[in-house]
């Protein structure tokens, strides 16, 4: 079992930028986030898996990016140029095993999501 805590999440004006943070109680294949935005499905944002492989949504290249301190079996979402779109619950994800299913947002295990809400 593998147990996720997510931290970082809170409002901000549109063009502001916010630093999600996820620690796992154990080493995993890969972690990274999804989110659900209100009136979309869940959407893969972006993952990372322990080697360092990276893997970012289309659409949020530009502004967001997943890095991770291995040391501390942590990773990071910087979120850049916010928009009121980005508004949603942000899951962190993890698997222990490949293949990772972080951006499909069916990994075996997932945190309890963390509120970010961009105004305009």
């Amino acid at each position: 079992q593998v147990q996720l805590v997510e931290s970082g999440g809170g409002s901000v004006e549109a063009g502001g930028s916010l630093t999600l943070s996820c620690a796992a109680s154990a080493a995993t294949y890969c972690m990274g986030w999804f989110r659900q935005v209100p009136g979309k499905g869940r959407e893969g944002v972006a993952r990372i898996t322990r080697a360092g492989d990276r893997l970012h949504a289309d659409s949020l290249k530009d502004r967001f990016t997943i890095y991770q301190d291995v040391s501390k079996n942590t990773v990071y979402l910087q979120m850049n140029s916010l928009k009121p779109e980005d508004t949603g619950m942000y899951y962190c994800a993890a698997d222990r095993d490949p293949p990772c299913k972080v951006m499909p947002g069916t990994s075996r295990y997932s945190g309890q999501g963390t509120q970010v809400t961009v105004s305009s």
